[in-house]
């Protein structure tokens, strides 16, 4: 079959959402299909239509069913999708309206769906590959931060943790990631100066980020908003334990029980969680293990699984 694969970001945005696409297109060639990804849709023949983010991809979606009504629509939801647009936005709304299926990425974001929407709802976690665990520091307790400075991933609460940590903790935070505004940049650097625990080391390349991520003790997802978030995936792919704001998209990931939650916003809480993974060796080795054991659920092998099926339901259909 014929793909189009529509994604809001291309590659220099190095974005979940252009991982996400590069990933499903790898998926769909190697079983045989022909996938463009695209940011728009030039009107190119296509049999099935995969389009990440509702809102941003609304035009895309509303121009492919306008021309071709009975052909496949597959709409993939992000957090900003599923925890904010969908409620609010006419374009996003009407793309659910208009999907074939839709596909959420944990398994909580079926509970944000109306009953005849989850009908027709897949969850598709993401996935890496594995990555070799290499000897973490024994200067310091590293912890890792890995996203884009913006609002909806609430990027500074590390740093206001680490202003709250005992003199005597060994932990120092990294926090990668390109500022996707001036004053994001000055706030990062003003923080920077002021607390010397964190550390702002901007954007650096994927291979680099994992080469720091498979050394660290720790890592923090501090998000107000997620869709199920790939830093998550490529943590439990190399054995790091996770710290994570108790949104839905970080619970759907992880699992109901899992005790690495802080209330979303409070920097005293996740302080406090820091500190106890770092001075509580049966507290990090639980974390560890429960990461672990999510694992299963975010391999490639898996994703590739699911991705390819979702497709396949749709492969009797007429085609170009």
């Amino acid at each position: 079959m014929r793909i189009a694969l529509i994604t809001p970001y291309g590659p220099e945005y190095q974005n979940g959402n252009w991982h996400t696409a590069a990933r499903w297109a790898t998926f769909l060639r190697e079983a045989g299909h022909r996938v463009d990804i695209a940011t728009a849709w030039n009107g190119l023949p296509a049999d099935v239509m995969i389009a990440l983010h509702a809102r941003r991809s609304a035009s895309a979606i509303h121009a492919f069913t306008a021309k071709h009504p009975d052909r496949p629509l597959i709409v993939v939801l992000t957090g900003t999708d599923l925890y904010r647009d969908i409620r609010h936005d006419p374009d996003a709304q009407q793309s659910l309206e208009l999907a074939h299926r839709l596909v959420v990425l944990q398994e909580k974001g079926v509970e944000e769906m109306a009953p005849e929407l989850a009908a027709k709802t897949r969850v598709i976690y993401q996935s890496a590959p594995d990555i070799p665990r290499q000897p973490p520091s024994q200067d310091h307790f590293e912890v890792l931060v890995i996203g884009h400075l913006r609002e909806e991933k609430d990027p500074y609460r590390t740093a206001l943790a680490a202003a709250l940590l005992p003199e005597h903790s060994r932990i120092r935070i990294t926090h990668l990631g390109r500022a996707l505004s001036t004053e994001m940049e000055e706030e990062a650097k003003l923080l920077q100066s002021q607390i010397p625990r964190w550390r702002w080391l901007g954007e650096m390349p994927h291979e680099a980020v994992i080469d720091r991520l498979s050394r660290a003790h720790l890592m923090v997802v501090s998000s107000r908003m997620e869709g199920g978030a790939n830093v998550i995936c490529e943590a439990l792919a190399a054995g790091v334990p996770v710290i994570a704001s108790d949104i839905p998209g970080n619970i759907g990931m992880l699992g109901d029980t899992y005790p690495g939650y802080y209330p979303v916003g409070d920097e005293q809480g996740l302080a406090q969680l820091l500190s106890r993974a770092e001075s509580d060796g049966d507290f990090y080795a639980g974390l560890a293990s429960l990461c672990h054991a999510r694992r299963v659920l975010m391999t490639p092998e898996r994703e590739a699984t699911s991705v390819r099926q979702l497709v396949v339901e749709f492969e009797t259909r007429p085609v170009c």
